[in-house]
Order: C-alpha cells, then sequence, then structure tokens
C-alpha cells in the first residue's frame, strides 16, 4: 500500500477513499517519526494510553494519538462513527503543526550553526583574552598599594577602652544587683527559658548581667543552650523600620537584583537574595535589645510575630520557585524561611507602663535596683583594684557623691587616672587623692548628684518629702511660711508655679485637714508654700508632707529634719498610699535621711534588709505628727 505524507492527510477528499483503520495506522506511523520515543512513552504514562494505544479498536487508538500529540490537550471523549472524520481532521492538522515547527526548529539550528562556523574565529579570540584576563587577575599596582596601607593601618593596636577592661566577668563584680541577678538566672537556666524585660536605672549592669546568664546557662546539662549558642547585643534606638524593606538588619531583608544589586552571578540572572538579620544570628541564643522601649512601634510588633512563629518569612515580587537556576539556600529561605528561635531579653530605662503591653505580656520581668553610695563605693574600689592603682581615703566615697550610675563613676575613676599620669610623672607610684579629685571634677564641671543632709536638730516650717521620676528616687525640701492676713478671711495660699494640678489640690487637702486639728481656719492667713529648686510635683505623694510643713509654720513648732515623708492626705486626715516606694527609699538613703515615714498601705513595698534607715508606717495625720514633732 502507498504511505500517505501529511500533504496527503490534509487532502480531504483522499479521506473519503481511505479506510479509517489504515488511516489511523499512518497517524501512528507519523507520529513516531515527530516525536520521539522517550516523549511518547511519558505522555503514555503521563494520560495512562498504555490499553488504547495498544488497542485493536481504531477509534479508541485514534483518541490515544490525539492525547499524544496534542500533550493531554486534545479531544476529551474516544471518537465514534459520528464524529471520526472532524476527529481525523483535527488529529491531522495538530500533527501538521509539530512538522511545521520542527521543520522551522532545523532551519534556524542550520542557521545558527552557519553562523558560528562564520565567527569561530572571533569567538576563539574573545575566549583567549578572558582567559588572559583571568591569569592577570583584578589586582593591579594601584589596589596592590591600598590593600598593603589597609594592613599596615590593621596591624595598629590600641589598648582596650577602659570601660571594655573593667567590664564586669562574674557576678560578684556586678555590685548591688544581688537580688536581680538570682531572678534573671531562676528564668534563663532552666529547660524552657523565658523571654525577660530588665528594668532599671541606667548604668547599674543590666547588659552585663544578662551576657553573664547566658554564659552560667551554658553551662548546665538541662539548659537548651549548647556551647555555640550567642549573645547578640543591639541598641534599639538604632533600629529603624524601612518601610520599602529595602534594610532590615534585625530581622532581615531581600536584596533584589534590580535596586540593591544582589551577587554579579544572582543580578546577571535575576534572582532575588534573602539577608538574614539578628534575630537568625541569634538562634539558640539570646538577642539582647537594649533600650527595647525606645524600638520603633512597628518594628516591636514585627518582632513579636517572629517570637510566636520563631522563624522570619522572606517574599519578593522576583523570585520564580520554578527558576531551575535558584540556587537551594534561596529556595529554602523563601520557602521555608530563616530560623529564629531565640530568648529575647530586653533593658530599658523606661517605666513598665511605657513599654508595649502585648510585648510585655510575652516576657517575663526582672526589676534592677538603684545603687546606693556604698554600691558605688564598691564599684570604684574594684575598678582601681583592676586598674592596678591606690586610692587615697575617701576619694571612693568623694566619687559617690557625683554619680548614681556604676559607669559614671568608672569613667570619673579613669579621668583622675589619665590626669594624675599626665600631670604627675614623678610620683613613684600612682596614687589618686582627693586633691586629684577635686581638680577633674572642677575641670568636667561636675556636680554633686545629691547634697548630704547632715541636720540633726528640728526647725519651723521646712520639712522633707519624696519624689520619684522614672527608676530614680529625690528628696524634696518643702517649707511653708504663714502671716496673718491684713483683714480675717482675706487669706491667700500660693504654690509653685511649676507644680503640678494634683500637688496644688493638695494644698487645699491640707487646709481641711489643719483646720479640723488646730481649729484655725487659713484664710486668715496668707500661706506660702515652696518646693526648693522649683520641681514639678505632679502628684498627690507630697499632700502629708506639706501638711506637717504648714501646721509647723502655723503652730510655730519645729519639725525633725532627719526625716522624709510620703504620702496622699485625704480629707478625713488619712494618710493615702503612693506610687514609687522602692525608688524614694533609694532616693532618702542618697541624701543622708535616717528615717522615712510611708503609709500603712504601702508597708509590704518597703525594700526588705535595709540597716541604714528606717522606715516607719503611718495610717493618719495624728500619728505622722507624733513622730516629727
Amino acid at each position: 500500500m502507498k504511505k500517505l505524507s501529511v500533504n496527503d492527510i490534509e487532502n480531504k477528499g483522499l479521506e473519503q477513499e481511505i479506510p479509517f483503520d489504515i488511516e489511523v495506522d499512518v497517524l501512528y506511523e507519523l507520529m513516531y517519526k515527530v516525536l520521539d520515543d522517550g516523549s511518547i512513552r511519558s505522555r503514555i504514562v503521563k494520560f495512562k494510553l498504555q490499553k488504547l494505544i495498544e488497542s485493536k479498536n481504531p477509534y479508541k487508538r485514534l483518541f490515544a494519538i490525539n492525547k499524544i500529540i496534542s500533550n493531554g490537550k486534545g479531544i476529551d471523549v474516544i471518537p465514534s462513527s459520528i464524529n471520526e472524520l472532524e476527529v481525523l481532521e483535527e488529529t491531522s492538522k495538530i500533527l501538521a503543526d509539530v512538522v511545521a515547527k520542527r521543520y522551522v526548529q532545523n532551519k534556524i539550528e542550520k542557521d545558527v550553526e552557519h553562523h558560528l562556523n562564520e565567527k569561530q574565529d572571533k569567538y576563539i579570540d574573545e575566549i583567549r583574552l578572558g582567559i588572559i584576563k583571568k591569569q592577570k587577575g583584578c589586582e593591579n599596582a594601584k589596589t596592590l598599594k591600598k590593600y598593603a596601607e589597609l594592613e599596615v593601618l590593621d596591624s595598629k593596636k590600641l589598648t582596650k577602652s577602659v570601660m571594655a577592661m573593667l567590664r564586669p566577668e562574674s557576678f560578684s563584680e556586678i555590685v548591688g544587683q544581688e537580688r536581680a541577678i538570682k531572678s534573671l538566672i531562676s528564668k534563663m537556666a532552666c529547660p524552657y527559658p523565658q523571654h525577660i524585660l530588665l528594668y532599671g536605672p541606667p548604668g547599674v549592669g543590666k547588659t552585663s548581667a544578662a551576657r553573664l546568664a547566658l554564659e552560667e546557662a551554658k553551662k548546665l546539662s538541662y539548659t537548651p543552650y549548647d556551647n555555640e549558642a550567642k549573645f547578640v547585643e543591639v541598641d534599639g534606638t538604632t533600629l529603624r523600620w524601612d518601610p520599602r524593606e529595602i534594610a532590615n538588619p534585625l530581622l532581615g531583608s531581600v536584596h533584589d537584583p534590580i535596586y540593591q544589586g544582589s551577587k554579579r552571578d544572582l543580578a546577571e540572572t535575576g534572582i532575588p537574595e534573602p539577608k538574614p538579620g539578628l534575630v537568625t544570628e541569634a538562634h539558640g541564643g539570646v538577642l539582647f535589645i537594649d533600650e527595647i522601649g525606645e524600638l520603633d512601634t512597628i518594628l516591636q510588633n514585627k518582632i513579636l510575630k517572629v517570637l510566636e512563629d520563631k522563624r522570619v518569612e522572606f517574599s519578593s515580587s522576583y523570585y520564580d520557585p520554578d527558576d531551575d537556576q535558584t540556587p537551594k539556600y534561596i529556595k529554602y529561605l523563601f520557602e521555608n524561611g530563616a530560623p529564629a528561635d531565640f530568648v529575647l531579653i530586653g533593658a530599658t530605662t523606661k517605666d513598665p507602663s511605657e513599654i508595649n503591653p502585648a510585648l510585655r505580656s510575652r516576657c517575663t520581668e526582672v526589676y534592677f535596683e538603684p545603687l546606693s553610695q556604698n554600691d558605688i563605693e564598691k564599684i570604684v574600689i574594684n575598678a582601681a583594684e583592676k586598674l592596678e592603682v591606690k586610692l587615697e581615703n575617701g576619694v571612693a566615697r568623694e566619687i559617690s557623691r557625683y554619680t548614681i550610675e556604676g559607669r559614671k563613676a568608672v569613667n570619673i575613676l579613669a579621668d583622675v587616672y589619665g590626669y594624675v599620669l599626665y600631670n604627675d610623672k614623678k610620683r613613684k607610684e600612682t596614687i589618686l587623692t582627693l586633691k586629684d579629685l577635686q581638680e577633674v571634677v572642677s575641670i568636667s564641671r561636675l556636680k554633686p548628684y545629691e547634697q548630704l543632709n547632715s541636720k540633726k536638730g528640728k526647725e519651723v516650717g521646712q520639712v522633707y518629702g519624696l519624689g520619684v521620676a522614672g527608676y530614680l528616687g529625690s528628696t524634696l525640701e518643702i517649707e511653708a511660711a504663714v502671716f496673718k492676713a491684713k483683714e480675717k478671711g482675706t487669706g491667700a495660699v500660693r504654690f509653685n508655679e511649676t507644680a503640678g494640678s494634683m500637688a496644688k489640690d493638695s494644698v487645699f487637702n491640707a487646709a481641711s485637714v489643719i483646720r479640723k486639728i488646730t481649729n484655725k481656719d487659713i484664710k486668715d492667713y496668707d500661706i506660702h508654700v515652696n518646693v526648693v529648686g522649683g520641681g514639678n510635683i505632679d502628684g498627690p505623694s507630697a499632700g502629708a508632707a506639706i501638711t506637717v510643713c504648714i501646721i509647723s509654720a502655723l503652730l510655730d513648732k519645729p519639725l525633725r529634719q532627719d526625716v522624709a515623708i510620703t504620702g496622699e492626705i485625704s480629707l478625713r486626715g488619712k494618710v493615702k498610699p503612693v506610687g514609687g516606694i522602692f525608688e524614694k527609699v533609694y532616693g532618702a538613703r542618697r541624701k543622708g535621711i535616717k528615717t522615712i515615714i510611708v503609709p500603712k498601705d504601702n508597708e509590704n513595698e518597703v525594700p526588705i534588709g535595709l540597716e541604714d534607715i528606717e522606715v516607719k508606717i503611718v495610717d493618719t495625720i495624728d500619728e505622722l505628727m507624733e513622730i516629727v514633732f
């Protein structure tokens, strides 16, 4: 029988003269000439056509042929005698299209081969030139000179900074924070460590304690940290959220091949590259964010998501998951994200109420205490031992007057040390004297943090109150003067203009209490209440102190000067609870106060273990007056 060509198949007149089963056989033979065996076998398996292609039924075979050459896009139902010609025609056209594409492809390949042969010499020259460039390398005389200059610069090393050298290397060197350290370790050195927020004033050892706590926890077999666990430290004030997501050193970002220019091999192929951030670097260890309260609000919310998922997700419109040229590590980062399972430790000098509530709810909290003068003295003495210098008696005590921060105390000591070395080279050994310290204090214009109170007697119309700002307590010197008004009922009360509205209300509350106690109407008197230094008392906690101060001036009865008072005064003469008791106690200690008076409802907030100060509890103004008069 004469074999049919594709042109014969497309001839409709011939189709009617040839039996149907023979036409199917012809299509079958042409299919094997046009398509390679591998493609045919894979499509037979893919579309489950094994039985149909080997069937003796021509309609089933035609269905299988149609599916194979159309790659599954052809007819969906086995043809019948009704539409056999239509299916034959459709199948023939598909096969003709394949033949045409093959012809064009062969022609293009011949043209390419022709051009390659024509330009073979040029390509060989380019290859030779590339090899020469590679052998020569990217270096030249200028680049090598700059590299040598960098090596020379890098060979010059200064000694450690004072703060780095004097940084605590053990918990025993972190002075005045025994309770905070125990609390911190108990939260980290366990099989299930918690995220932690550290509160406290600056320079008291929060960062050093966190770093040492990780090293201590790594020594214990039941903790999840291994020997490679990192302590990654970053300052929250330096981190900002970029809405374009071009750079995010904390969480990581994606370097796209157009704007940021990822690696050359990736940029040439248009593949974006994820850059993991600090949360991934801290995986398996600790991420310490100092001043976490200053961290951008949006960035805080994003890190909360990371704490929940323990991974960082990346996305990019440039990423094509079907691109075979994409490296495995990039596919892994886009499809699975970067690991970020770490313990977050945030430190802040802000009040807890100023911290993101969602962040606080995921963290346990540790409070570091303000340093006393004795603590500052110990820090100065320890630093002097590390510097291998001797201190004259009273130097450490004097330094403690000028700061409440351990870090600042060390800086003052270092200033004196440098000053002595430069100005007195004749000394056989380095001894820092009070005179040296005073000269540095004068040069640096330092002022005492708190002027010590040495009074032990009594005075009329003067008393000490207690205030607090952040984590730092302080004493308030309150004074009152009372004069009879020119006419009864025309008296006036004057109070600091800088005082808050609640503090001013305390004066009027005091007026009612005074009238009840002394049976005198303050409208008959001109009363002037003053907070020395013009402090802004934005709260009611000075109410009790103001009341006894006015009573003292009104009755001309002297008050004890070694006592400090805190508490709100009610119209019934009750001394009501106030906040910041812990900080106020430390503020009184720095002032040299020997006795402080706090409301009965604040009794449980008084620090335990106080040895250098007495705390007395009162419930009413009468109890308070018995102590201070």
